[in-house]
């Protein structure tokens, strides 16, 4: 287990389609324990996909239970192995930033609920619905196993991305 640099956009990787885990094994187990430390070690992370960390495989890991925007309503930590979205309903358009892309944050339009499919790391075929923030961050961590990043999804390139402030 170990916290991971996060690759920064524009690294290659991060434009990479992932492909599908075939098994479980211990490297995809200690591909998720690696996910977990990485993402409880970034400030205010709510998830972190594969390429993130440079592993172009079909894995993430997301928990929105201690953000103010999905501590009352989510499923807690997921590890999604394959994941699919295979429904989704209504659309808003959310602030949203990235480890990747430390220095901005940007206006993205959204599913506001999904219906996601995925193995979790014991094997078991899950599937659950999410609303709201958690939806978000399911959403954007899956567009990192497709090679896609917030800024591809900016609604307005001119009006939507800002750049981070720094408290320093």
């Amino acid at each position: 287990m170990a916290n991971l640099p996060i690759l920064r956009y524009p690294h290659p990787v991060l434009k990479k389609v992932c492909h599908r885990v075939e098994s479980i094994d211990t490297t995809i187990l200690r591909l998720i324990d690696d996910l977990l430390d990485t993402m409880h070690a970034g400030l205010g992370s709510v998830g972190v996909a594969a390429p993130q960390i440079g592993v172009t495989l079909r894995v993430c890991v997301v928990d929105v239970s201690a953000s103010r925007h999905g501590k009352d309503n989510n499923h807690g930590l997921l590890c999604m192995i394959n994941p699919e979205i295979v429904a989704r309903e209504g659309a808003a358009i959310m602030r949203e930033g990235c480890m990747s892309v430390p220095d901005y944050t940007g206006d993205v339009e959204r599913a506001t609920g999904i219906t996601v499919r995925f193995s979790g790391p014991d094997g078991s075929s899950q599937e659950i619905t999410a609303v709201g923030f958690e939806a978000v961050a399911i959403q954007h961590e899956m567009d990192h196993l497709d090679g896609v990043l917030f800024l591809d999804r900016i609604v307005s390139i001119k009006t939507g991305l800002f750049r981070r402030k720094n408290y320093a």
